[in-house]
């Protein structure tokens, strides 16, 4: 029977987490007005030329041979079929409802986690927190405004597999968590390849202006680089339930920014969402005793064990 890790340790492993993931979220959060000065740009074409730059990031990390197949399929169901549905359901589907959907994806890590993660219990305060942050995440996206179409229903389908997919890998990673951190680059070189074959296949050709090169290298070793290397650390040393409802900070910080450079501006509702998320964020990582219920936790899973 292994032993329980000490308090201090747990503490410790679960507060680095946390800042990994917050850390992803701040990089994610810069996309949409990276996305503003790039709205030209074919999104195949986007997302395959920044992963094969986040895989180039990590270059030391790419190894084809002796990585597990189950692996390599677990990194491009994560990264390219993720994107690849998310994608066409913005081409299917209204874009506010389609990323409303795909919003889902953090609630799932939390409702998921306990099918998925060994050990792991949802409590109340989860489902709570992970709602309340969901209901003001759809505040931020629409606006107050939503009109979901039959017709897009192909579209809408898609978005929620793209949130299923998102939120099963990042699961996946911590129950699978016997690969390196380094293996990102791996996945993110084979995913980035499928995605400009995508563009050949469903885009026109395209061919970057001078000025795009500094947001696309951004892009590519921030949000498809350092981020998905900060988010597998996270998710791997960390509690999914409160990483999932710390997700939702993503549309808020990428609401600032945008109002930051002046493509936006605050309204009451955009303060009343934000109260919700930060809410939710609260109601979701909010215990009594933290450090007690991590060492109960720990101490269940490894009587499992």
């Amino acid at each position: 029977m292994s032993k329980a890790a000490p308090a201090g340790q747990i503490d410790g492993r679960s507060r680095g987490a946390t800042l990994d993931a917050l850390a992803a979220i701040a990089l994610w959060s810069t996309l949409a007005v990276l996305g503003i000065k790039l709205r030209h740009v074919p999104p195949f074409f986007l997302v395959g030329s920044s992963l094969v730059l986040g895989a180039l990031s990590g270059v030391r990390g790419i190894r084809l041979r002796g990585t597990p197949p189950a692996i390599l399929l677990l990194g491009v169901y994560g990264l390219f079929a993720y994107h690849f549905c998310l994608f066409m359901a913005l081409r299917l589907a209204p874009p506010v409802e389609s990323n409303l959907i795909n919003y889902l994806w953090p609630l799932l890590i939390v409702v998921l986690s306990p099918l998925i993660v060994p050990g792991t219990n949802l409590r109340p305060r989860h489902v709570v927190g992970a709602l309340v942050g969901f209901i003001g995440a759809a505040l931020l996206v629409t606006g107050g405004r939503l009109g979901f179409q039959r017709a897009a229903a192909p579209g809408y389908f898609l978005a929620l597999a793209a949130a299923l997919i998102w939120s099963t890998y990042s699961l996946l990673t911590k129950r699978m968590g016997t690969f390196p951190t380094s293996t990102i680059a791996t996945f993110c070189l084979l995913s980035g390849l499928l995605s400009l074959a995508c563009h050949l296949l469903f885009e026109p050709r395209y061919t970057p202006a001078a000025a795009e090169l500094p947001y696309l290298a951004w892009i590519g070793l921030g949000h498809m680089g350092a981020a998905f290397y900060l988010w597998d650390r996270a998710l791997k040393a960390g509690d999914p339930r409160v990483i999932g409802t710390f997700a939702y900070f993503t549309p808020l910080l990428s609401t600032l920014f945008i109002i930051l450079f002046g493509e936006g501006r605050l309204t009451a509702l955009s303060f009343a969402a934000m109260a919700l998320i930060v809410g939710g964020a609260f109601a979701g990582t909010w215990s009594r005793s933290p450090r007690a219920s991590l060492v109960q936790e720990s101490t269940s899973h490894n009587r499992r064990a």
